[in-house]
């Protein structure tokens, strides 16, 4: 293993070299990146939260840069892709009722329980509906796992568990014991309920299985949210849909003469749901605003396999303007999350316009929209793909670019998903790095940013996270930089630009990322899920 990092042109006279005739410097710099970012991130963009001046304002300027760039349109003759949406916002109940054998008893909005909703209906009742414990809530038949077996829950109220039965015990065998995979993940609830045909489905906090407490959800959940606007097709919501805490649960659970075992018994195989003979009524106003929020894509065509295609994303939008800080500063800039990824897609896009050899393949670059809402941009682009997926190669995704120094790790998120990993791997390896864990598995980093949307349609894609090794300083080092971003600035209105940031870690991952699309761009080969991934079996239909 080399004790140093390697120069792209080191790299590239390994066994991954395709075109030999690039500069021996990285395609990359630290005041080209930073310059983006410096713009994206301004008070001017005002957060870049959708159907605000901050998204026109984004979009104009990407459209901009890849002119700029020389880059072909990725839509025809536009680089936009429209993604029709509809923000909804509600007016709840103060309380919800719950009715069991004994007496009722009501449970207190936002203290013990958060609702939304992705119906348009101006009223959206429940109206002592019987609710189901059912377990995970999941339906998995290649761990011969269904946790609506045997019962309906048509018309009805689900309850459920956030994560997955891996999570709840020690047995690895056991999905992939206390790494989620994708049925742990609170959107794969929603949607199975709703195959099921409940009419709502309250997942229950645990602060250790969802990786954040339950403050997170009462901020995001209650007021206004986004979705795709799904208008003319035939896909059933739930018409509520909610997350209850840990104490209310408990509330429930005793009202029904149960305790936590109940709890307990679902990480069983086997495990059956339960009615609890208990019934829930309360209801919410519903006020739906339509609008179109806009993807932006830029491409370049392959040389030789045109109709084979790479895709590079990252998310420009974030959360836009709040209520004024204690300083009062009332903007979301979201200089790391994500005007460092969107910025280096536009990087990206300049290195492979760059290449003196050009792709034998078509590379996309994708700016997407509403990623803070729900990764709505990628999932629209899934579902309405402008290129086939069937001939999309892979998804490499950049979210935060690290800001910090040079690391020798790197993290793969979702580890074991699929082959790109290997090329990871062997630039790791000339790049003096060693891959590490992620710290928290069972936080399910995997399905929360937009790869996410590609790999649910079976389309390998990956995502990196910037090591916590720092050269020089260590792990303890690392560390600290992570719980101060963490604490401090995510999602805060203190994501702004620092100018002491050298992003020589993030430099580091871009690198990786170009020389991976490279090679995928001169290969005829398409990478695969491996043994174990849920979305194997995705690919190879």
């Amino acid at each position: 293993m080399l004790c140093c990092v390697c120069s792209v042109m080191a790299l590239e006279s390994c066994k991954l070299a395709n075109p030999t005739d690039q500069p021996a410097a990285s395609p990359f710099n630290r005041d080209s990146l930073a310059k983006h970012i410096i713009v994206l991130a301004s008070d001017s963009f005002q957060g870049r939260k959708p159907f605000t001046i901050g998204e026109t304002r984004t979009v104009d300027y990407l459209q901009k840069q890849f002119q700029a760039l020389g880059m072909e349109t990725g839509n025809g003759n536009s680089y936009l892709q429209a993604v029709p949406m509809v923000e909804i916002s509600l007016k709840p109940d103060a309380l919800m009722k719950v009715e069991t054998a004994k007496g009722s008893f009501e449970l207190t909005r936002k203290d013990d329980y958060v609702l939304s909703t992705e119906n348009t209906d101006s009223v959206i009742s429940l109206n002592r509906d019987e609710i189901i414990f059912a377990g995970y809530g999941v339906v998995a038949p290649e761990y011969n796992w269904n946790d609506y077996a045997g019962i309906d829950v048509k018309g009805k109220v689900v309850l459920v568990m956030v994560n997955d039965p891996g999570f709840g015990t020690t047995d690895t065998s056991i999905f992939k014991g206390r790494t989620m995979t994708y049925y742990g993940r609170w959107t794969y609830k929603y949607e199975e309920a709703a195959r099921q045909g409940a009419k709502a489905c309250l997942i229950i906090h645990n602060t250790g299985a969802a990786s954040y407490p339950f403050s997170v959800v009462q901020n995001s959940w209650g007021s206004s949210n986004l979705f795709l606007d799904t208008r003319g097709s035939n896909l059933y919501h739930c018409p509520l849909l909610g997350w209850i805490s840990a104490d209310a649960t408990k509330k429930i659970l005793a009202a029904a003469g149960k305790d936590s075992s109940l709890l307990v018994q679902a990480n069983k195989p086997g495990f059956k749901a339960v009615a609890l003979g208990e019934r829930l009524s309360t209801s919410v106003r519903v006020k739906a605003v339509y609008n179109v929020s806009q993807n932006v894509i830029a491409k370049i065509t392959g040389t030789k396999r045109p109709d084979e295609y790479i895709l590079y994303t990252a998310h420009w939008d974030h959360l836009g303007v709040g209520t004024p800080d204690a300083k009062g500063d009332s903007i979301f800039n979201g200089a790391l999350d994500n005007a460092s990824g969107t910025a280096a897609l536009l990087e990206m896009a300049r290195a492979f316009k760059n290449l003196n050899e050009k792709p034998e393949r078509t590379i996309l670059f994708i700016a997407v929209t509403g990623e803070e809402q729900g990764l709505l941009g990628s999932e629209y682009y899934s579902l309405h793909p402008l290129y086939p997926l069937k001939k999309t190669v892979a998804n490499l995704n950049m979210d935060i670019v690290s800001p910090n120094e040079k690391s020798k790790n790197i993290v793969i998120t979702g580890l074991g998903q699929n082959e790109l990993e290997d090329y990871v791997a062997d630039i790791a390896q000339l790049q003096g790095r060693y891959i590490s864990p992620e710290p928290r598995p069972e936080a399910g980093s995997y399905f929360r940013s937009d790869h996410f949307s590609f790999a649910k349609q079976g389309v390998p894609a990956l995502d990196l996270s910037g090591g916590n090794d720092i050269v020089g300083k260590g792990t303890d080092y690392g560390k600290k930089l992570a719980e101060d971003y963490t604490s401090n600035h995510y999602h805060s209105r203190a994501d702004e630009f620092n100018p002491q940031w050298t992003f020589e870690g993030g430099l580091q991952n871009m690198d990786m990322l170009f020389l991976i699309g490279k090679k995928l761009a001169f290969e005829t080969s398409f990478p695969k899920w491996k043994a174990g991934s849920e979305f194997k079996a995705i690919r190879e239909k």
